[in-house]
């Protein structure tokens, strides 16, 4: 008996708990648009700095801490929306197989994009900053390995949730577009 009142109570608990709003990243298009230097690319799981791998929406006090709100989700866990948001781009970008990790095609990629992002937060300055690191990886004959850094900066009209996740998405878009220059001509 204790049991099923248990149940009951937490099934009250959940009904009564108001449903979380989810944001979503708009997607971009680039108007680049480049041959590829390679038939095929691989992007690796975004690597994310502790706050923006949160579903939790990250942004930057005026007093410079890192805040979370914890009424509004992104709409998707932002490491795998980040990945595929760049693989679908460099694929746009480039008009070649371009795919996340694990890898959906037969055979191996030509080459692995890696990307550490050092820095992805909408600062209480109105702009929104998203710096680090890729590397891009082939076997040597064909490709040469190479790293470049990024600091790209994308001014908000004002600190809504709205204008971060556009924000970000032409941050994203900004990147897409550095890594495929890299890939092509």
């Amino acid at each position: 008996m204790l049991r099923k009142f248990v149940v009951l109570a937490a099934m009250a608990l959940v009904a009564c708990t108001p449903p979380i709003d989810r944001l979503a990243m708009p997607r971009l298009q680039s108007e680049l648009s480049l041959s590829p230097l390679v038939s095929s690319a691989m992007v690796r799981t975004v690597i994310l700095p502790t706050y923006a791998e949160l579903e939790e929406v990250a942004f930057e006090t005026p007093s410079g801490l890192i805040a979370i709100d914890e009424n509004v989700l992104w709409a998707d866990m932002p490491d795998r929306a980040v990945t595929l948001n760049i693989a679908q781009s460099l694929a746009d970008i480039l008009d070649t197989r371009v795919g996340p990790d694990p890898w959906p095609f037969v055979g191996l990629p030509d080459i692995a994009i890696d990307i550490r992002v050092a820095r992805m937060l909408a600062g209480a300055d109105g702009v929104f900053r998203l710096t680090g690191q890729y590397y891009i990886g082939g076997d040597g004959i064909d490709f040469p390995n190479s790293t470049r850094a990024f600091e790209i900066t994308q001014p908000m009209p004002d600190q809504s949730l709205q204008s971060i996740a556009a924000a970000q998405s032409a941050a994203l878009l900004t990147l897409s577009e550095q890594i495929a220059r890299s890939l092509g001509r």
